[in-house]
């Protein structure tokens, strides 16, 4: 684990918003990238590791959800808070055509559209939230208020009880 070198879609936009954050790297090559390895492997716990997964509504609309790495999106949840009937997790194979970005490495900020964003309403007790940085093998840390300032997000119940 270190400092990440580069830089990313989603540090450039919180540079260029003048929002502060740290970044940190993480060995991929073990192939272990779900959220609570990553969380083990760059030192942080993992209640503050939270997982960009995004939707669609039966409207065609495009949602990002924003997670605990340990907890599972609950699909009614996340659809009454997009105001949908219902919702699905995007196929992988589009993930990349809507955001920009590749599973893995899939960040709330920098997508190439502003797309409505919910924030779990656990993130409210944190100081601080990690994300993807936008690429595998990096991890942004900014506070909760830079996030929903950037994502125009809303903190919502969204996992499953």
């Amino acid at each position: 684990m270190g400092k990440f070198k580069g830089k990313t879609n989603a540090m450039r936009l919180l540079k260029e918003k003048r929002l502060p954050y740290d970044s940190y790297s993480y060995e991929v090559h073990d192939g272990k990238i779900d959220g609570v390895s990553v969380a083990q492997k760059v030192g942080i716990d993992p209640n503050k590791v939270y997982k960009t997964l995004v939707t669609q509504g039966v409207s065609k609309a495009i949602y990002v959800y924003v997670i605990p790495v340990k907890d599972a999106l609950d699909l009614k949840k996340a659809a009454q808070a997009a105001g949908e009937k219902k919702i699905d997790l995007l196929p992988v194979k589009d993930l990349q055509k809507w955001t920009g970005y590749i599973r893995g490495g899939c960040s709330p900020v920098g997508m190439k559209k502003n797309y409505p964003t919910f924030i779990d309403e656990q993130a409210n007790t944190l100081n601080s939230i990690v994300v993807s940085g936008g690429k595998i093998g990096v991890q942004i840390e900014l506070s909760l208020d830079s996030l929903i300032s950037i994502t125009q997000a809303s903190l919502k119940p969204l996992v499953r009880d």
